[in-house]
C-alpha cells in the first residue's frame, strides 16, 4: 500500500507513531546478529570483513535506534514533517539492507559448511524479522524483501549451490506469504485510522449540534432573550456559587395594557412589540445582569446586589417598556408592573424565591399597578391569605364540585377528529371558578393532589366510556403524581377495573414535572406506558427540560408550546417550527401543535410537517354534553348526506 499521498493526510502521523515502537527492535536485531555472524568467522576473515565492517554497520544501527527511540516531539505530529521522516525511512531500510546482504554475502566466501549455513541462517532469519518490524511501513518491507531475496537468489545460482537455491527460493515463498499478511495487516490498521478519525469527526459535529439545540434550548424564540429554563439554570447556579453576605435579587415584570394590542392588531403586531420590548430591557440591563422571556407577556431578571440596586433597575426597565413604540404606522404603548425579591433574606431556595418575587408582581398588578413592589413581611402575611382557597378545598366535596372540559385534537389534513385534551375545571363555592392550576396547586400544597386526581381521572374513564371507540381522552398528571407511587397505582387499578382499551388514553406531563426526580418520573411513566396507554410531553421548547429527555423518557408524543403557533405567520417562525417537526419525527414522536387561533397559522402548521393540532380556532374547551351533542349532530349530518 502506497503511503506517499497519505504522507500528507494525518493517517501518516498514526503510521509514524506506531512505526517508533517497532524500528527500535529492528535496529536491534541487525546488531545483535551481525554482531554473532562477525564472531563466529573471527579467525576466518579478513580483519576488514571481521571486524571493521561489523563493526561501522553495528554503530550506524546503533546510532538509528538512539534517534527512533528519542521522546515523541511536536513536530512527530506535523504530517508534513512525518511524511519527510517516512520517505527518509524507506531509503534507510534500502541502504542498510543492501549493507548487510553484502557483507554477509563476501562474508561467505570463507569458512566451511557450518559457516555457510550460518549466512544462510543470518540472511533468512535477519531478513524475516526486519520485514516484520516494518509492518507500518508496507514499501518499506517490499524493497527490502526484493531486493535481498533477489541477490540472494542470483548468488545462490552463480554458486551452483543446490542447498542455497532451495534456501533461496523457500525464502521467497516464507517473504512472499509474509508481505501479504502485512498488506492485509496495514490496510486493517488504515481502515481502522480512517474509521477512527470518521467516528471523530462525527462526535465533532455530534457535539456542534448539540451545542446548537443546547442554545436552542435555552433562547426564547421570539425575542432571543434567554428562556425560562436558562433563567432558573442560573439562578439555582447562583445559589449554588453564592458566598456568604452575597445578595442578588430576582425581579418579575409583566406588561400591562399588552393583551388589548393583540386583540386590536392582532397576534403578530403584538409579536413584534415583545422582540422590541425584549430588545429594549436587554440596552438597558447592565452586562452583569440576566433578562429573560419567561413566557407570554412576563419577564424576569436576576440582578446582582440588594433591593435597591434591584429597584432601580426595574425602574429603568420599566421606563422603556412604557415609551411608545412604533410598529410599522402604528404607535402603541403599555406599561409593566414588578415584584422583587431578595437572596438570601427573602428566600434560600430558587423556587421559593421565585414565588416570593411572583407574589410581589401579583400584588403590583392587583393593587399597585405599573409600580414595582418589593416583596417584604407584609406580603408574607398576604400569603395567608391562600388560606382561602384552602379552606375552600378541605371543605368541598371533590367528587361533586370538580369537572372536566375537553379541548377537540384534529387531524390538519382534514380536521378529522382524533380525540379530546380533558382540563380541570373547579367551580367552588364562595369562590367562583377557580384556575386550574391553582386548583392543582392548592390541592398539592394541602396533600389532596392523589385524591383530586384520581377524582378527575374517574371522570376521564366515565367520558371515555361515552364517546366513540375510535376517539382517545388525554389527561394532565403533575409532577407530583408522577413521584406518588399510591397515585399511579390507584391510576393502574382504574384502568384495570374500567375495561377501556388503555390505547385511547394519553397522559401528558409538563415539562416542569421532570426536573423534580427524573428518575421517579421515568419509572412511572414506563409503568403506565406498559399498560398500553400513551405518554405526551406537553408544552415543549418552554420548559425546563433539556432535549436529552426526549431520549431518557418514554414517550409517544411532543405537544409543542402554543407560543411557536403565533410564529406560523412568520419564515423564521416557520423554520423553527419545522425543525422541532423535524426533531420529533427523527425520535418516532407523534407531535401536536397547541395554541392554533387563526386558520393561516393551521395551514402553515400543515405544511410545517404536523400531523395533529389544537386550540381555539379549531374548538374552545366544552363540557361533555356539549361535546356529545356535537358528535350526534355531525353524525347524524354525515348519515344524512351519505
Amino acid at each position: 500500500m502506497n503511503t506517499g499521498p497519505a504522507g500528507r493526510h494525518p493517517l501518516a502521523v498514526a503510521q509514524y507513531l506506531r512505526l517508533r515502537a517497532q524500528i527500535p527492535p529492528l535496529y536491534g536485531l541487525l546488531t545483535v546478529n551481525a554482531a554473532i555472524l562477525a564472531f563466529t568467522h573471527r579467525h576466518l576473515a579478513p580483519t576488514l570483513l571481521a571486524l571493521i565492517i561489523p563493526a561501522i554497520l553495528i554503530a550506524g544501527c546503533t546510532v538509528r535506534m538512539l534517534v527512533w527511540l528519542r521522546p515523541v516531539s511536536a513536530e512527530d505530529k506535523d504530517p508534513a514533517i512525518v511524511s519527510r521522516k517516512l520517505r527518509r525511512t524507506t531509503v534507510l531500510s534500502l541502504v542498510f539492507a543492501l549493507a548487510f546482504v553484502s557483507w554477509a554475502l563476501v562474508l561467505d566466501q570463507y569458512g566451511g559448511p557450518y559457516e555457510h549455513g550460518h549466512i544462510a541462517i543470518f540472511v533468512a532469519v535477519t531478513l524475516l524479522g526486519c520485514v516484520y518490524c516494518l509492518s507500518f511501513l508496507p514499501q518499506a518491507a517490499v524493497l527490502i524483501c526484493g531486493s535481498v531475496v533477489s541477490i540472494f537468489l542470483a548468488y545462490s545460482l552463480m554458486t551452483g549451490s543446490e542447498v542455497f537455491i532451495a534456501i533461496a527460493i523457500n525464502l521467497a515463498l516464507v517473504a512472499g506469504v509474509i508481505l501479504k499478511t502485512l498488506h492485509d495487516s496495514f490496510a486493517a490498521f488504515v481502515e481502522l485510522e480512517m474509521s477512527q478519525r470518521a467516528l471523530f469527526t462525527e462526535r465533532r459535529q455530534a457535539q456542534a449540534l448539540g451545542a446548537e439545540n443546547a442554545h436552542l434550548a435555552q433562547t426564547d424564540a421570539l425575542t432571543g432573550l434567554p428562556n425560562r429554563r436558562f433563567f432558573f439554570s442560573m439562578l439555582e447556579d447562583l445559589m449554588a456559587r453564592a458566598r456568604p453576605g452575597e445578595e442578588f435579587c430576582v425581579g418579575l415584570i409583566d406588561l400591562d395594557r399588552f393583551k388589548p394590542v393583540n386583540d386590536t392588531y392582532g397576534h403578530a403586531m403584538g409579536d413584534r412589540l415583545l422582540e422590541l420590548l425584549g430588545q429594549r430591557m436587554l440596552e438597558a440591563s447592565p452586562p452583569e445582569a440576566v433578562v429573560a422571556r419567561l413566557g407570554g407577556d412576563e419577564f424576569g431578571v436576576i440582578v446582582q446586589g440588594d433591593m435597591a440596586n434591584a429597584e432601580n433597575l426595574t425602574r429603568a426597565i420599566t421606563a422603556e417598556i412604557c415609551r411608545p413604540a412604533r410598529l410599522g404606522d402604528v404607535i402603541v404603548s403599555v406599561g409593566c408592573s414588578s415584584g422583587i425579591a431578595s437572596f438570601p433574606h427573602t428566600a434560600t431556595s430558587a423556587n421559593v424565591l421565585f414565588d416570593r418575587a411572583d407574589f410581589a408582581l401579583y400584588h403590583a398588578k392587583n393593587q399597585r399597578r405599573g409600580q414595582c413592589v418589593r416583596f417584604s413581611a407584609e406580603l408574607e402575611a398576604l400569603i395567608r391569605s391562600e388560606q382561602a382557597f384552602d379552606s375552600a378545598l378541605q371543605a368541598a366535596d371533590i367528587a361533586s364540585e370538580i369537572s372536566l372540559a375537553f379541548q377537540p385534537i384534529v387531524s390538519t389534513c382534514d380536521l378529522d377528529l382524533i380525540g379530546y385534551e380533558s382540563l380541570a375545571r373547579w367551580n367552588a363555592p364562595g369562590l367562583g371558578a377557580v384556575p386550574p392550576e391553582q386548583l392543582i396547586a392548592t390541592a398539592e400544597r394541602l396533600g389532596l393532589g392523589h385524591e383530586v386526581t384520581l377524582a378527575l381521572f374517574d371522570k376521564v374513564l366515565d367520558a371515555l366510556a361515552q364517546l366513540p371507540a375510535r376517539l382517545r381522552l388525554s389527561f394532565n398528571l403533575s409532577g407530583q403524581d408522577l413521584c406518588h407511587p399510591p397515585t399511579i397505582s390507584g391510576l393502574l387499578d382504574r384502568i384495570t377495573a374500567s375495561g377501556c382499551n388503555p390505547a385511547r388514553l394519553l397522559f401528558e406531563i409538563t415539562e416542569t414535572s421532570l426536573i423534580a426526580d427524573l428518575d421517579n418520573a421515568r419509572e412511572a411513566l414506563a409503568t403506565l406506558r406498559g399498560t398500553g396507554v400513551k405518554i405526551a410531553l406537553d408544552d415543549f421548547g418552554t420548559g425546563y427540560s433539556s432535549l436529552s429527555s426526549l431520549h431518557q423518557l418514554p414517550l409517544d408524543m411532543v405537544k409543542i408550546d402554543r407560543s411557536f403557533a403565533s410564529r406560523l405567520d412568520e419564515a423564521a417562525g416557520r423554520r423553527l417550527v419545522t425543525a422541532i417537526r423535524n426533531l420529533a419525527r427523527s425520535l418516532s414522536l407523534e407531535c401536536v401543535i397547541e395554541g392554533i387561533e387563526t386558520e393561516n397559522q393551521l395551514i402553515s402548521a400543515r405544511l410545517a410537517g404536523f400531523p395533529l393540532a389544537q386550540g381555539y380556532f379549531i374548538a374552545r374547551p366544552a363540557t361533555l354534553d356539549e361535546v356529545i351533542d356535537r358528535l350526534e349532530e355531525v353524525e347524524q349530518l354525515q348519515y344524512g348526506t351519505a
